[in-house]
């Protein structure tokens, strides 16, 4: 595959969204194709049945949850393949790190969800903008989510983050800092993979 694909990974409220739009447009300003995709994907079935239970309308344990969140990811894998094929850099916000992050704080077996997204594009790089889960709380203090509202989930799924970040083809960046900043952080980061 000649393209690449770089993922941001953090807790909700880290600025992932706001990232990954600001180095899709660096990468085009620099002539480079670059296309933005987000998980869950909301757009397909399986992503609309995600919204329900998120919303709190289906009760789905956590393995049927992570399961949902990954068959998501294999939903659009045709499209991700033909994409990376075609060169382009994929952008994304939150990837196949969020599945084993989320899941291990909920108990589920970290070994399991890394094998269970094996035939998966890999990333290239994934960057995780790193917050407190305070910080989520101040930046969005309504309509937050099942996962959101529970502060002591997010330190555990942010411990993982940090466990996953120690591995290969990871670079963790300070979320707390201006955007601006981060941006500049990214981008040189982003660049070492690029060649």
């Amino acid at each position: 595959m000649s393209g690449l694909l770089i993922a941001f990974e953090g807790l909700d409220q880290s600025g992932k969204q706001t990232q990954a739009e600001l180095l899709r447009d660096r990468l085009r300003e620099e002539g480079r194709k670059a296309r933005l995709v987000s998980f869950p994907d909301y757009a397909t079935s399986i992503g609309e049945e995600i919204a329900r239970a998120l919303q709190g309308e289906r009760e789905y344990g956590p393995d049927v949850m992570q399961l949902l969140y990954v068959a998501n990811r294999y939903e659009r894998k045709p499209d991700l393949l033909r994409w990376l094929e075609g060169g382009l850099t994929l952008v994304c916000d939150r990837y196949t790190a969020s599945s084993i992050a989320y899941g291990e704080a909920q108990d589920l077996d970290p070994i399991w969800l890394t094998d269970v997204q094996r035939f998966l594009p890999p990333a290239a790089l994934t960057i995780l903008l790193d917050i407190a889960p305070e910080t989520a709380v101040r930046r969005k203090a309504v309509d937050r989510d099942r996962y959101e509202r529970d502060l002591a989930l997010q330190e555990r799924v942010r411990a993982s983050y940090h466990r996953q970040a120690a591995g290969p083809r990871w670079v963790q960046l300070d979320g707390e800092r201006p955007v601006d900043v981060i941006a500049a952080d990214v981008f040189t980061a982003v660049a070492s993979v690029l060649g």
